[in-house]
């Protein structure tokens, strides 16, 4: 019975494929009038409102697909996006970073070949690492001390010029006054052969210097540079060595009720922006300095 059953079952198979090999040679062989192309198109012109119907049944379920798959890969190109962003902005802050700081280095190293005068110290960098909250108490601190031979009064300057002098220090780190700082007084003169006064903070605004005890009869020019003194008299001496740059004359008025003008100096070192810094140590020494 079973094999019988078999038997038929190859019957009917071997009778389906020749029934379909008959059926494409006459669809290949007929021409598209023939009675088979007649009936081909029938059955296509029946099913068509089918499957346009069908088709516009299943059109939300497959836009929903295509949503969830647009969706899903915009949000990864979005993440991929935003992880390259963010890598080129940190080689950009890096690089912009870098920038700085060789600028920095090439101004320090122009200054040192500049000025022969503090060949005789040893300059040691380092970087600012704190500021005081208050404009009235203008001090810094860099991560340079004791432990680098910076001492206490040794002169400080970036690449623009003078900034200031060491207050306090530690093995590992240094306090400097800035020259804005209302308690620095710095002895400077005007280039090239000008007078000597003291350049000190104006009072209620430290960021603008002021050179004091020039008399009404000396002439200030506008755009006159101002440098170090670095005087002594064998006894005292400035705290400061001879050339350091300090600032530009923008300003100068003889006074009305005194003997002296006012003349106004804008620093060449920016105080509020202070990054590498070179501290001046060893050097000759300075009587009634100290250490």
């Amino acid at each position: 019975m079973y094999r019988k059953q078999v038997r038929r079952r190859r019957a009917v198979l071997v009778a389906l494929i020749v029934a379909s090999l008959v059926l494409l040679s006459i669809s290949f062989s007929e021409a598209e009038s023939g009675p088979l192309g007649t009936l081909q198109r029938g059955v296509s012109a029946a099913l068509s409102p089918i499957e346009e119907g069908a088709s516009r049944a299943l059109k939300p379920a497959r836009d929903l697909v295509n949503w969830f798959d647009e969706t899903f890969d915009a949000r990864g190109e979005n993440e991929a996006m935003r992880e390259e962003l963010a890598e080129l902005r940190t080689e950009l802050a890096d690089a912009q970073q870098a920038l700085g700081e060789n600028e920095e280095f090439r101004k320090l190293l122009e200054l040192e070949d500049s000025q022969a005068e503090l060949a005789a110290f040893t300059r040691v960098t380092g970087r600012v690492i704190a500021r005081s909250p208050t404009v009235w108490y203008s001090t810094v601190s860099v991560d340079v001390g004791t432990s680098e031979g910076v001492e206490v009064n040794d002169t400080v300057i970036n690449g623009d010029g003078l900034v200031g002098r060491v207050s306090k220090t530690t093995r590992g780190s240094a306090q400097v006054t800035l020259i804005t700082d209302h308690r620095s007084a710095v002895s400077a003169r005007l280039l090239p052969d000008g007078p000597e006064g003291v350049v000190e903070p104006e009072v209620g605004d430290p960021e603008d210097l002021l050179l004091d005890f020039i008399a009404n009869d000396e002439d200030v020019e506008e755009g006159q540079i101002l440098v170090t003194a670095g005087w002594s008299n064998g006894r005292i001496s400035s705290a400061y060595p001879y050339g350091i740059e300090i600032g530009r004359v923008v300003e100068a008025n003889a006074g009305e009720q005194e003997s002296f003008q006012q003349v106004h100096v804008d620093p060449f070192a920016d105080m509020r922006d202070l990054d590498l810094v070179q501290v001046l140590t060893g050097g000759p020494e300075r009587p009634g300095v100290p250490k």
